[in-house]
């Protein structure tokens, strides 16, 4: 069965990006020919899930939105015309969710954001978590990990340390 995993960057203290939707800070662990595992893990998947706010934050920032080769889900409340393999989905997430889980194929990616994610962990949806841990504390923003859901047990996969303090923590649900 196909897997919904969390590929995720975040500061120490839990925020994905800073006020006004900044996220100057993910700079500070760039370093030249370092992708923190992210062309190898994007080979894992064919489909990606990622809320409206997330997706205009991309093409706002004068990028091609980078996942057109896979089955693209822009989760949205405004009906949009396809481009392409990108989807502007506005119906039920968990339902969306379910059938991509039941179909064959590569798993399926969430790219965020904070209310997509949020919504995947009130119907238990999210199977693994690829948290990158940025090395700051931001003080306040978008908090990755929203107040209200159900409490989840992990169970660590692995962890891993960069040169540039960036730490990788991958973690599966432990009743999976």
């Amino acid at each position: 069965m196909r897997k919904v995993i969390l590929y995720i960057a975040t500061s120490l203290d839990g925020y994905i990006a800073k006020p006004n939707d900044d996220l100057g800070f993910l700079s500070i662990v760039e370093q030249e020919g370092q992708d923190y595992g992210y062309a190898d893990f994007v080979k894992t998947v064919d489909a990606v899930i990622v809320g409206r706010k997330t997706y205009d934050k991309v093409i706002s920032m004068g990028f091609d939105f980078p996942h057109a080769d896979k089955d693209a889900y822009i989760i949205t409340r405004t009906p949009r015309p396809s481009i392409g393999s990108i989807k502007f989905y506005t119906d039920d997430l968990k339902s969306l969710v379910n059938k991509l889980k039941s179909e064959n194929g590569k798993n399926i990616f969430c790219d965020g954001g904070a209310e997509i994610v949020s919504e995947l962990l009130k119907d238990d949806l999210i199977d693994e978590f690829i948290i990158s841990v940025i090395p700051i504390l931001v003080g306040n923003g978008t908090k990755l990990f929203k107040d209200g859901r159900p409490e989840q047990i992990l169970e660590l996969i692995s962890t891993k340390q960069f040169e540039k303090g960036l730490t990788q923590l991958h973690y599966k649900r432990a009743d999976k």
